[in-house]
């Protein structure tokens, strides 16, 4: 019996082409609607301790700031899920970054995050859930500590101004499924449990 106390998840939105950004297009490329952002602002309450990198921190802390101002320009729905993330636990992983963190309840490690992972698993409890992040949510699907992967997939195809390809360098990965849903009549919650492989699946 394992002795992993934790669970992570692996929390990503995604076009239908597998990519995490457009250029020149707005955030969620323009697609969120209210039962997604409804959805997202309920995730927020969620007791989950949310993992990033250095980049997403200081985007995500910098929107977050944002949001909570007045005339920020974000939706009020937009804002509740920006703003709800300043006091979620969050633990970033950086080697550039120095304490004290800005944004409340930040938890800054500095060494090898697959490791530090791999240990926080095992020592606490609870739901760890990354944030944007797309080399730490790869390093940790290869190491093979995630539980779920779960995306929100957009309906959009970015061929040509696609940015940030999720699935590149990833290892080969069986998804077994577990949870479905539709935001809006056009958004699509996918939840799976992968597992890693060697080669090509096999029928039974």
């Amino acid at each position: 019996m394992s002795d992993t106390k934790a669970t992570l998840m692996v929390d990503l939105i995604i076009s239908l082409d597998g990519y995490a950004s457009a250029e020149g297009w707005p955030g969620w490329w323009g697609l969120e609607g209210p039962e997604y952002l409804a959805w997202l602002e309920e995730e927020g309450k969620k007791d989950f301790t949310t993992l990033m990198g250095a980049n997403t921190y200081r985007v995500m802390s910098s929107m977050s700031e944002e949001a909570s101002e007045d005339n920020s320009g974000f939706s009020e729905e937009e804002g509740a899920s920006l703003t709800g993330l300043a006091a979620m636990p969050k633990i970033i992983f950086s080697s550039t970054l120095k304490e004290p963190l800005v944004w409340p309840n930040s938890e800054l490690i500095s060494g090898d995050a697959v490791e530090a992972v791999r240990e926080l698993k095992r020592t606490r409890s609870g739901t760890f859930s990354t944030l944007g992040s797309l080399s730490l949510c790869r390093s940790l699907l290869a190491a093979g500590l995630v539980d779920r992967y779960r995306l929100v997939v957009f309906p959009v195809i970015t061929g040509k101004t696609g940015r940030e390809r999720i699935y590149d360098g990833y290892p080969d990965v069986a998804l077994d499924m577990v949870d479905s849903r539709t935001f809006d009549g056009r958004t699509q919650l996918l939840e799976y449990v992968p597992r890693v492989i060697d080669g090509p699946l096999t029928r039974d």
